[in-house]
């Protein structure tokens, strides 16, 4: 990595220095930024040409003094020469180490990982959500597992970290970690944010990412239609569990709450706002951000329904929410039983309410985002794109209706 360089030999005069000696000094400069060490020679100031920087005369004192001086710019010139051809991170400091023989102590990623890690746990509730905590986390473990699997080690140089790093990595977490496309981007942002770190802090000298390219693929959502709602909401269970989990179900389609959202929910969520309205008002926990929620006929329903069930009063919970994949077990079997050909999973109820509830009903884009909790109205848009296709198949279905109904009638005719 190329960088401003140049160096000085000049003298430097003790404080309680009487006599006329003084030391020969070295002044390395890179970008601004000074490192300065002792050659351990002294010179007469009657006898130093500063402008030569070196000993006057013709002596052969002053030949080999000056030999001596120009030995150890050699030297140096020879280093920054060889940290240019490596691309390590040329600093004043880092050259005058070499000189001097000094090794020094590498960053490791993965202690800097952790202090990250560490600093954002610290800052959940104000800069972080535990949620993004929580990704962080699996991050960690991901590059670690990774380490261990690629390098037989749990930390790593950061000098050493390279674009085959950062190709090994999202080859690592696509194989044998088998995540989706998607899944790994996001791993490996995470991971380029402690590297961002290393570089504004000046410890890397090149961006291994410079050369990375990927692209997260747009992911088609399902959503529930009227009929399959209503399908569910009609169908009466025998199973208590299904009944019980066929309404948190609901509960979230008509709320777009998220399944941890809903499993936090409290009686003391439920308020009573505009015109005496109710509302649910509470945060969502993958993002810390305000979800304010008008109750809807079918949620007040449910919210009657369990208000003096003993597993919320013992829980102080609002509904009795039973672990995500058991929920998604026994949704699993209610899609057999209405006859729903999707595959079922309760985040497909968050979907369903920014689709078939909301948006096909009129209610803008801006209060489903705010309402889904979003933090970026593209995020949100995305559901409105969903709806634009589904519009196209339906349009290309009545086409192709009508399409055969004007053949008859000429037919006919």
């Amino acid at each position: 990595m190329q960088t401003n360089f140049s160096l000085l030999i000049f003298l430097r005069f003790g404080k309680n220095n009487h006599t006329n000696q003084a030391s020969v000094m070295v002044r390395i400069t890179t970008s601004g930024q000074r490192a300065e060490f002792s050659t351990g020679r002294k010179c007469e100031k009657a006898l130093w040409d500063p402008k030569a920087a070196k000993m006057s005369g013709n002596k052969a004192e002053a030949k080999a003094f000056n030999m001596y001086l120009d030995t150890i710019k050699a030297r140096i010139y020879e280093i920054h020469r060889q940290m240019i051809l490596n691309e390590d991170l040329i600093t004043a400091e880092s050259i005058k180490n070499k000189y001097l023989g000094k090794n020094e102590k590498p960053r490791l990623i993965m202690e800097i990982f952790a202090d990250h890690n560490k600093r954002m746990e610290a800052l959940i509730g104000q800069e972080f959500s535990a949620g993004t905590f929580e990704r962080y986390k699996t991050s960690y473990k991901h590059t670690l597992d990774f380490l261990e699997w690629k390098y037989s080690t749990t930390d790593f140089d950061i000098r050493n970290i390279n674009h085959a790093f950062i190709t090994d990595y999202d080859f690592y977490l696509r194989t044998v970690r088998r995540c989706a496309n998607n899944t790994t981007i996001k791993y490996i942002r995470n991971f380029q944010k402690v590297v961002r770190i290393c570089l504004k802090n000046g410890w890397l000298a090149k961006d291994p990412f410079v050369n990375y390219s990927v692209k997260l693929k747009e992911v088609t959502r399902t959503f529930l239609t009227e009929e399959e709602i209503e399908a569910i909401q009609k169908k009466k269970f025998v199973s208590g569990r299904l009944d019980q989990v066929r309404d948190i179900f609901l509960f979230s389609c008509f709320t777009g709450l998220a399944y941890a959202d809903v499993k936090e929910l409290k009686k003391s969520d439920i308020q009573k706002v505009i015109s005496a309205e109710k509302w649910i008002m509470t945060k969502r926990k993958k993002t810390d951000t305000v979800c304010n929620i008008p109750v809807l006929p079918p949620v007040e329903e449910l919210i009657q329904k369990y208000k003096d069930d003993p597993r919320c009063e013992n829980a102080d919970c609002l509904l009795p929410v039973i672990s995500n994949q058991k929920m998604n077990s026994y949704l699993k079997e209610i899609a057999d039983v209405c006859g729903i050909q999707k595959e079922l999973t309760f985040h497909i109820a968050r979907h369903t309410f920014a689709t078939t509830v909301t948006l096909t009903n009129g209610v803008s884009i801006e209060s489903v985002s705010k309402m889904l909790g979003h933090t970026n109205l593209k995020t949100t848009q995305h559901y409105a794109k969903i709806l634009d296709k589904k519009i196209g198949d339906d349009m290309r279905s009545l086409h192709e209706k009508y399409t055969k109904v004007t053949s008859v009638e000429k037919e006919v005719g």
